[in-house]
């Protein structure tokens, strides 16, 4: 996902987006031990994604936004 359009969302959604994408993370870990995955830069990808999203929401909460 792009940061801008995290920016566009309140915290709230940003902190389930971030819950979404731990679980799809886990489920890549699990799928990539049994079989192995097409794409492994997949997972590199989520991560950065759940990172971005976290420092966003950071960011508002800084700032005092909800």
């Amino acid at each position: 996902m792009k940061a801008n359009e995290l920016r566009k969302l309140t915290v709230e959604e940003l902190r389930k987006k971030v819950d979404e994408m731990k679980m799809k993370l886990l489920k890549l870990r699990f799928k990539q031990k049994v079989a192995g995955l097409d794409n492994p830069m997949e997972i590199r990808n989520l991560r950065r994604d759940i990172a971005r999203a976290l420092t966003i929401i950071r960011e508002k909460e800084l700032r005092g936004e909800k």
